[in-house]
Formats: structure tokens, sequence, C-alpha cells
């Protein structure tokens, strides 16, 4: 019998949260190496010349959301950085004025991985 007062075990939602967030981030940093509507995403925003360094940090934090799992503070600032390149992504989305329905995938990908940095691997 369950003591009703005990906290239920998170884990398996924060390595649902950490796969989806990671495999996200994964296609997103590929996407700005070989898909074309990205690149011209870049060229819309005003940074082309930072589309690879962002896919390149973008896939860096994919693969240190996944070394988290065996190293967790590994996994915490791979979390801390990519909630940090959302923050900056949001801001320049509202520099250039998108909608905020352009802006909240940003945001929310920040919030995820705030969260992320915070509890997911403790």
């Amino acid at each position: 019998m369950q003591n009703a007062d005990a906290v239920p075990d998170s884990a398996p939602v924060h390595g649902l949260l950490i796969g989806f967030s990671a495999i996200s981030f994964l296609c997103f940093g590929l996407a700005c190496f070989f898909w074309l509507p990205m690149k011209a995403e870049y060229v819309r925003y005003g940074v082309s010349r930072f589309r690879a360094l962002v896919g390149f940090l973008q896939v860096a934090g994919a693969l240190g959301l996944l070394t988290g799992f065996a190293l967790p503070l590994v996994g915490q600032l791979a979390a801390g950085g990519l909630a940090l390149l959302m923050f900056f992504g949001a801001c320049l989305r509202k520099r250039i004025k998108d909608s905020l329905a352009q802006t909240l995938p940003a945001i929310l990908y920040m919030v995820l991985n705030v969260y992320l940095a915070v509890e997911g691997f403790s």
C-alpha cells in the first residue's frame, strides 16, 4: 500500500520532457544547416551570419541534454544554455515584430528548458 502523502516519482515525466527537448533541438539545429526554409528564416530575421552558430549550439544542447541522463550537471548546463538561446530568440522575434503565435514556440521552449535546468536532472 502506497502512502497517500508520498510524492510521485517525476523521473519518467522528466525523461520524456528531456527527450522531447533534445529531439526538437536536434531537428532544429540540423535544419539550420540543411533545410532551405530554415535558412530563409535566418535571412528574414536579419541574422543569417549566426545561422551556423545557432545550429551548432542547438545540436550541442540536444546532445548535452541526452548526456544529462548519465551526467546530470551536463544536462542542467545544456538546458540552461538552450533556455538562454530561446530567450534571445524570443527577443529577436519581438524586435522584428513577429506575432505572438510566431514567438510563442521560443517562449515555450525557453520555459521548458528553464524547468529542466532546475528540476529535470535532480
